[in-house]
């Protein structure tokens, strides 16, 4: 069995939104694509494949030369329409991907979609074709979309170009209802062994509405398991890209929740913080309140007290504030020497209340002060009585 090594260029130009295809071009494409993998696995499983798009913004490869069925079946997922095709550039490219092959022994081979109009010129696409066969590269093209006479006559001749001993080849499928698959099934471009192709005809004519891709499993079950593999991890990476675009979404949400949840928790902070202060100044002003009125009972509760107690006894003993008395005597002394006028300035209360209010500290209306100054006005006036009956007596 022949061992290639093949790359397969996809038109996803604008022409592909056509539906004069089976749903339109670019899936009729994409099935012929799957139908050519899945030939050329049969046909040899050390065969490689590869694939590349010539339209958009440049030639894209999406997977080089590889024998992973799978990894060739979900290069084509969510491919990108638009832009016109560059088969220059992509044949180019193609030719590049071979050559950089691993497996040496491997023949090249390019097979070609070609849905658009070709805008390069016949003598550019024989150039080419000469470089590809000089390079031993051998090329399918694959011809469908609008009947196109010139489009024709240049594929013609790049294939002309590139053929050495049959090994290239060009079929021609016009628009209808009939898909790119059923018709290239038939082709060499599948598959030069004619056995192989009639055992992929074989896999495929059985098949039912109910079989993924056409392929019965009982008759090549390894070739449906690698179908079933190839859905499967797409269909797990398409879940992995939901719940990634999920999270973030999610997590652009969360940061935005926490952002306004912190400008709450800042506000919330510094009107804790200002009644926290208010409540705090309030505790002072209320302590040093009660501290006040605490000091003002005290002084009531001190100056009763003293009233009741020098109420019984008017003594110079009981009287508290000896430093008062001290300063009084004193006074007293400068203005009298005897004792007679003592006793007679003491009965003069203006005279000791002037005394009283010019000492520092001292109220003279101080209940307890006035007290003490009848007390001693009435001692003052039972010792003038004492007096007066004495000098009586000596008469």
């Amino acid at each position: 069995m022949v061992e290639e090594a093949i790359m397969i260029c996809i038109d996803n130009s604008e022409w592909m939104r056509n539906g004069d295809y089976p749903d339109d071009r670019f899936d009729a494409q994409c099935w012929a694509f799957i139908s050519i993998c899945g030939a050329k696995h049969l046909s040899n499983p050390e065969n490689t494949v590869g694939a590349l798009t010539m339209a958009g913004k440049g030639v894209r490869v999406l997977v080089t030369p590889t024998s992973d069925f799978g990894e060739q079946l979900s290069c084509i997922r969510g491919l990108n329409i638009g832009g016109e095709m560059n088969l220059a550039a992509g044949l180019q490219v193609a030719q590049m991907a071979l050559k950089h092959r691993q497996n040496k022994t491997q023949q090249q081979r390019i097979i070609l979609f070609a849905g658009s109009p070709v805008k390069q010129d016949k003598r550019v696409l024989e150039m080419i074709g000469r470089k590809l066969k000089k390079h031993s590269v051998a090329l399918d093209v694959v011809d469908f979309g609008q009947e196109d006479a010139k489009k024709a006559e240049k594929l013609e001749a790049l294939v002309a170009a590139v053929n050495n001993n049959d090994n290239s080849h060009i079929i021609h499928i016009p628009p209808g209802a009939r898909k790119l698959s059923d018709v290239l099934m038939s082709s060499p471009i599948f598959t030069a062994d004619v056995k192989s192709r009639d055992r992929y005809a074989a896999v495929t004519a059985g098949a039912g509405p109910g079989y993924d891709f056409g392929v019965d499993p009982n008759l090549d079950p390894e070739l449906a398991l690698a179908l079933r593999v190839s859905m499967e991890e797409e269909r797990a990476r398409q879940a992995a890209a939901a719940k990634k675009a999920a999270q973030e979404a999610a997590k652009q949400e969360k940061g935005e929740m926490q952002s306004t949840s912190q400008d709450v928790t800042m506000t919330e902070n510094v009107s804790a913080r200002r009644s926290e202060t208010e409540n705090k100044a309030a505790d002072l002003l209320d302590n040093d309140l009660a501290l006040l009125q605490q000091a003002l009972a005290m002084s009531r509760d001190d100056s009763s007290s003293d009233i009741a107690t020098r109420g019984t006894d008017m003594s110079e003993a009981d009287f508290e504030d000896q430093e008062l008395l001290l300063a009084l005597q004193l006074s007293v002394q400068n203005n009298s020497k005897d004792e007679t006028d003592v006793t007679k300035l003491l009965a003069d209360q203006s005279f000791v209340s002037s005394i009283l209010a010019s000492l520092p500290g001292v109220d003279p209306n101080d209940p307890s002060i006035e007290g003490l100054l009848a007390s001693m006005q009435s001692q003052s006036e039972s010792q003038n009585d004492e007096n007066k009956e004495q000098q009586e007596d000596k008469k």
